[in-house]
């Protein structure tokens, strides 16, 4: 008898998990541990050359944050993932690998703030470099490309606009030229968008954000397609060269598919220390469990809300590309089938004053920084997350001063349509 592959649903609850060897507990326990004690000194040995699958240390692996790792790589379609403390760790996770001093990488104007700052600013101190393009250009992305470039990268639903990148052109681009495309597909989830079917080599993801859901811890993954020929060039020493600190391995030839992933537990987590602990992991996997279920009520919700602004006279537009008036509506049904996603922007008539009375007077909606919650959030970019940017830089990322980002959320719509037309109003007056 040929096995059924097991649908979303089914996986999101039990991918990874397994009731407990010692106590048959049916939910994954908490694992707070630091340490494992090895079998005897062969075992002990065998872990540390990598030639043995286990558990050492709480910084490398632990029991109930594998559960998780194994979960979304499943849910994702990937070979392995690496969770890590944050998106934003997860995104110098992910590159890490792949760069050296001198490096640089192509990277989507439409990116969150901080993704922005980071990127612009702080890989500097690593030697790195980030060459920002317009992705709805594939002529720039490609001229952007030169001898020094390691990996491309973008977000599949953007923070904060909600534009929709078109993978596959992109994944079209980077294949031609070599190189590995980093999704981070935190503001999709691999509900509404599984980039790997659509071309990327890598997956990130902020799991603070709507895989955890309830906003109560940080985290990051990274998940490897399995599908990237990292000896096909001498450009990724670091998983195709013999690796010293492991007696001239070479993480590519021993591991194949896996290569990307034991590296970034084995040198990744073992030296920059980015750990997840295992109390997030579990707040993680719960949330996990009701990701569809959610997702379909925030996409549902906001396709309501997005539909109310864009009639209401207060507001000058809205970018939710689930609106038929959307430049990148055309691409929901092949990119995101199941919907645009929960995150969008719209302008306040009045300006950056205006904004800042709307987000004042709102009542349901939280004025957080964050995203993805069950709550619905909103926040003026352009004072917070993205403060930090030129005008020109913040009207790039889609966070201009007129501008407030909404994260729908689970409520009933009428009453997020009701506090949103009273805040309006005084906004406006």
């Amino acid at each position: 008898m040929t096995a059924q592959p097991m649908g979303f649903d089914t996986l999101q609850i039990h991918a990874g998990a397994r009731p407990d060897p010692a106590t048959g507990a049916r939910q994954t326990p908490i694992y707070q541990t630091t340490g494992y004690v090895f079998r005897d000194a062969d075992h002990a040995a065998a872990l540390f050359n990598l030639q043995e699958v286990g558990f050492i240390y709480s910084r490398l692996t632990n029991p109930t944050v594998a559960v998780l790792q194994e979960r979304i790589a499943t849910l994702e379609g990937g070979a392995g993932a690496i969770c890590c403390s944050s998106g934003h760790a997860a995104q110098i996770m992910a590159l890490f690998p792949l760069m050296q001093p001198g490096c640089n990488v192509v990277v989507s104007t439409r990116l969150y703030g901080g993704t922005v700052t980071q990127f612009s600013q702080t890989i500097k101190r690593f030697g790195w470099s980030a060459t920002f393009v317009d992705f709805d250009d594939l002529a720039a992305v490609e001229a952007a490309i030169d001898d020094n470039t390691r990996a491309i990268f973008c977000e599949s639903i953007a923070n904060p606009g909600g534009y929709i990148t078109d993978l596959k052109a992109i994944a079209g681009v980077a294949d031609k030229a070599g190189l590995p495309l980093i999704v981070d597909n935190t503001s999709a989830t691999p509900y509404l968008c599984r980039p790997i079917e659509h071309g990327a080599t890598l997956v990130v993801h902020s799991t603070t954000k709507y895989l955890t859901g309830n906003g109560t811890v940080t985290g990051g993954c990274i998940v490897d397609s399995g599908k990237f020929d990292w000896s096909a060039s001498d450009k990724f020493p670091s998983l195709s060269a013999p690796e010293p600190a492991y007696h001239g391995l070479k993480f590519h030839e021993t591991f194949g598919p896996l290569a990307y992933t034991f590296h970034g537990i084995a040198i990744g987590l073992r030296d920059l220390g980015m750990t997840m602990n295992p109390q997030a992991a579990h707040y993680t996997l719960m949330g996990i469990e009701t990701l569809s279920l959610r997702m379909q009520r925030h996409v549902e919700n906001a396709v309501t809300v997005a539909n109310w602004l864009e009639k209401d006279p207060r507001v000058d537009f809205v970018t939710y590309a689930g609106l038929p008036s959307s430049p990148y509506y055309g691409r929901v049904e092949s990119v995101c089938p199941k919907g645009a996603g929960a995150l969008f922007t719209f302008a306040v008539k009045g300006g950056y004053d205006a904004c800042i009375k709307l987000v004042d007077a709102l009542e349901i909606f939280s004025h957080v920084a964050n995203l993805g919650d069950t709550r619905s959030l909103i926040i003026h970019s352009a004072s917070t997350t993205h403060r930090q940017l030129t005008e020109e830089q913040q009207k790039a990322a889609g966070a201009a001063p007129n501008v407030v980002r909404l994260s729908i959320g689970i409520e009933d719509s009428a009453d997020l349509i009701a506090d949103l037309d009273q805040a309006l109003a005084k906004a406006t007056a």
